[in-house]
């Protein structure tokens, strides 16, 4: 099973990777509203760092996951 399917798997039958995929695509889309404004303020510029901190922190995470489904499967 490929990475991607364990992925699709994972967004169907884990709340806690549903949950962290739902915010990684929530931090996306406020990065998009962020990148069409013409000029960032200050506090623009801050919350796109938090964001891009924030949505690595999920991304890591839900690697993890991804990684250790496919090892159980593996064992199994």
């Amino acid at each position: 099973m490929s990475r991607d399917e364990i992925r699709e798997e994972l967004i169907h039958m884990d709340d806690e990777f549903r949950r962290l995929f739902e915010d990684h695509q929530q931090s996306e889309q406020r990065l998009a509203q962020l990148h069409h404004k013409s000029l960032l303020s200050q506090d623009d510029e801050i919350e796109e760092k938090r964001i891009k901190l924030h949505k690595l922190a999920l991304k890591d995470r839900m690697e993890l996951i991804v990684r250790q489904r496919s090892e159980q499967r593996i064992h199994a």
